[in-house]
């Protein structure tokens, strides 16, 4: 097989799109199949999110007269592209660190921003009102949670003693320490604002605003949408295991029960809370989240210096 065959084969099949796909949507079935047991629900069949987005495949894709018509359809396409190449980086990664270049963390913290800025575009695109008011709520969720997640990063990054590779940072990583505990956490609580699950759905809040940004969207590019929902279910969880948790260094099974965690974690804070406002979040992610992080940082500081492991 050619590098350009293998290379294809790596995006495409696995572990890329159709593996990502797969596994995203059976881990949507599991969001939504442990949210309706807490709830007293029996909870969809395991193909539902396959039936939903086959469905949605088949219906027509209607567009907004006034709305800029390449953005409002390439917006979808960008945002499922940067969790797909977020998602193969990080899956090469686990399965063959010699993949692996100086800097990637900072290219997937770059990757997994660009599904919400892509959002934004085409919701901001659609010149919907409806669809302005979840744009503006997700601009400042976005504002909001990417400042922390980035200092959670930091905290890693000291730990690790200033190594910007995922695979060396997953060596390293001291799981059992106070300053990776509270970046741990606070990370996990982001990345619930980047999946729009509650208490941080504000921008698609469908009691308020009818699905807010995505208000305009249907047929396949709302599949789209879904599709990339999905593997962010795969790729954000797997990117905390290998940040904060050790990887899928060891046993298998141990990387597998360290996703299932993860997982269970953002299923239990999504059904377990009530929704917040958009100044308290903001709030949230800069003073609370802000001040937890920055005493993170400096205890990790003082842990390296010093030899403190559990700092």
């Amino acid at each position: 097989m050619t590098e350009a065959l293998q290379n294809l084969f790596w995006i495409l099949i696995f572990p890329g799109f159709l593996f990502t796909v797969v596994f995203g949507l059976i881990a949507s079935w599991i969001v939504r199949k442990v949210s309706a047991l807490v709830q007293w629900r029996v909870g969809p069949p395991l193909l539902q999110p396959f039936y939903d987005v086959v469905k949605l495949m088949g219906k027509e894709i209607l567009i907004p007269q006034e709305a800029q018509k390449a953005v409002f359809m390439a917006a979808p396409l960008v945002g499922m592209a940067g969790i797909l190449l977020l998602s193969t980086m990080l899956w090469r990664i686990t399965i063959d660190p010699s993949t692996l270049f100086v800097g990637d963390i900072i290219v997937v913290i770059y990757l997994m921003v660009l599904p919400s800025l892509a959002l934004i575009l085409g919701s901001s695109a659609s010149a919907s009102p409806h669809a302005a008011v979840g744009t503006s709520r997700e601009m400042k969720l976005v504002m909001g949670y990417e400042l922390s997640l980035v200092l959670a990063f930091i905290v890693v990054i000291i730990k690790s003693g200033g190594q910007l590779n995922l695979a060396e940072i997953a060596q390293h990583t001291t799981v059992f320490s106070i300053s990776n505990m509270l970046a741990f956490l606070v990370a996990l609580l982001c990345v619930q604002a980047k999946l729009g699950f509650v208490p941080f759905d504000i921008a698609e809040a469908e009691t308020e605003v009818a699905s807010g940004a995505l208000i305009e969207y249907s047929g396949a590019l709302l599949a789209v949408w879904k599709l990339a929902h999905a593997m962010m279910l795969v790729a954000l969880p797997l990117f905390l295991v290998i940040v904060f948790l050790g990887g899928f260094t060891g046993a298998l099974w141990a990387g597998i029960a360290k996703y299932v965690l993860v997982l269970v974690l953002l299923i239990l804070i999504k059904n377990t809370n009530p929704r917040v406002r958009i100044d308290q979040a903001m709030k949230f992610f800069w003073v609370y989240c802000g001040v937890a992080l920055v005493a993170a940082i400096i205890l990790a500081t003082i842990g390296k210096n010093f030899g403190v492991s559990w700092l």
